[in-house]
């Protein structure tokens, strides 16, 4: 996460302070230290960067240490344990680069987070805001966004930087100027929201759900609403806490708030949220009015419609007008991949025929809840054609797996496809569905991730042979799954869609 200013983001007195480290290298005075950006991936250290190189499951990042020194990182933090068995090694590499300084720090990660934490605490008079559920999170974080841009210098999240690494790094993209700053906040371990939560530490926060998202780590959806509602733990008397009316979870997730609660979603009354729901334009999204003012949500789906309430409610609290709130939402845009709807002309089929489909691309978030209501939605659509849907892994389900994916199976049998592609070891269970359900229309393909992307070419041919014009490709998947690869390869553009 850059900065393309000279001032450092932080004093080094104030660096090496925030994670209580001791430090070798670094020969100049403490006045000429600078670092302008951090990173935890050498692959994107430039000049004045402060490298953090994690240790994983996989590989320790501290072997990249002598590939950030050659990009120019000006200072890195080396977890104790293993400077202790190296330290010739990283002596000499201090006596090679006389500005670099080395930060000996008991833990990366949580001298990454602790920093983070202190770099926030620069800026008291930003409105902090934070967004976590089991689905609809980055929706919510870019129609928020983009309402208060309307009044506000907003900084945000940006792609899918929301973890335990990704919020610290995310922070690090505030600055003087912005007025509001909006961080999603994901998880995948128990305690990851309450660990990010401390770094923000958010005046106000929404949580949109609470579903099967990672149940198969932490047991059960009230461990998951437990879990959730840390986000609310750093909100004073003057903040506020938003919820879905409607969750199951809601009064739990309540408990405890000390700053005021604001519900929201349909079952609030439109005499207290302004909202009142006018149509449903298919894949064109909605039309609700707000204060008696008309507007045009562009994304698809109940669910989405869901969504524009949370931020419609937040932005209510922080007092922008009626026309602000119309003119975020109509121009809200989303990363690739969520929740997309686009027109694309296909690459030929066997026959040298192309085809003008629609091509609706979810696969960042697949948990049950997220992929039944995207089935729903589909389900319910009215196209020109017929629907083909190609659906991938739901993953970290553990031992609901099974179950999650014969209920997606079930209601993808009754969905009105005319042919379904399912892609995973965990849709064989779902696949079983279709097959006893004397759905013959049903693929099935264990791993799209074979050698030379046979498989992936299987399926992208099946589609371009079978598809016709006007007819509408569902692609849902976890992220893992990579499904972004089938939509680039149908495509005659390899890429460049049409947006609806």
């Amino acid at each position: 996460m850059g900065n393309n200013s000279s001032e450092s983001l932080l004093s080094f007195e104030e660096l090496v302070g925030a994670v209580h480290g001791k430090y070798v290298g670094f020969s100049g005075c403490s006045e000429d230290f600078t670092f302008t950006s951090v990173a935890t991936d050498s692959r994107n250290v430039v000049e004045n960067t402060l490298f953090v190189p994690l240790i994983g499951e996989n590989q320790d990042g501290h072997k990249y240490i002598p590939e950030a020194l050659e990009k120019g990182a000006s200072a890195v933090f080396i977890t104790k344990s293993v400077y202790d068995v190296n330290v010739k090694q990283y002596m000499d590499l201090v006596s090679n680069h006389k500005k670099i300084v080395f930060i000996i720090v008991e833990n990366n990660l949580k001298a990454l987070q602790n920093v983070a934490k202190f770099y926030v605490t620069k800026f008291p008079k930003l409105i902090k805001i934070g967004i976590t559920g089991s689905s609809g999170k980055t929706t919510v974080k870019e129609l928020t966004t983009s309402i208060l841009k309307q009044k506000y210098n907003v900084v945000a999240t940006e792609g899918n930087f929301n973890s335990e690494t990704g919020l610290p790094l995310s922070v690090f993209r505030i600055r003087k100027a912005h007025e509001v700053g909006v961080f999603e906040m994901g998880m995948n371990r128990e305690n990851e929201i309450g660990e990010i939560a401390r770094v923000l530490k958010p005046n106000y926060a929404i949580i949109t759900n609470i579903g099967d998202a990672h149940i198969g780590i932490l047991g059960s959806r009230e461990n998951i609403a437990t879990e959730k509602r840390k986000i609310f733990k750093y909100i004073d008397s003057d903040g506020c806490a938003f919820i879905n009316k409607a969750d199951d979870y809601a009064s739990y997730l309540a408990e405890g708030v000390v700053g005021s609660v604001v519900y929201y979603g349909s079952s609030v009354s439109e005499e207290e949220s302004s909202v009142k729901f006018i149509k449903n334009n298919g894949v064109s999204g909605s039309v609700f009015s707000y204060e008696g003012l008309e507007i045009s949500l562009k994304l698809p789906g109940e669910y989405n419609f869901q969504n524009a309430l949370a931020a419609i409610a937040l932005a209510r609290k922080l007092g922008l007008s009626k026309k602000q709130i119309k003119a975020g939402i109509e121009n809200v845009v989303l990363p690739s991949g969520r929740s997309e709807i686009v027109q694309i002309t296909t690459k030929p089929d066997v026959n040298g025929s192309r085809k003008r489909i629609m091509l609706f691309e979810d696969c960042y978030n697949a948990n049950p809840d997220a992929f039944k209501k995207v089935l729903n939605m589909c389900s319910s659509l009215e196209t020109k054609g017929r629907k083909i849907f190609v659906l991938g892994d739901m993953l970290e389900l553990g031992d609901v797996s099974e179950k999650a994916h014969t209920e997606v199976g079930e209601e993808s049998v009754k969905s009105g496809a005319s042919l379904i592609i399912y892609v995973g070891k965990e849709m064989k269970f779902a696949y079983d569905v279709a097959r006893t359900s004397n759905f013959n229309e049903a693929l099935y393909f264990e791993d799209i991730n074979d050698e030379e992307d046979k498989t992936l070419n299987q399926i992208v041919n099946t589609i371009l042979d079978y598809s016709q014009d006007g007819d509408f490709v569902l692609l849902k998947a976890s992220h893992g799954l990579n499904f972004s690869r089938i939509s680039k390869m149908l495509n005659v553009d390899g890429g460049t869609n049409e947006q609806l």
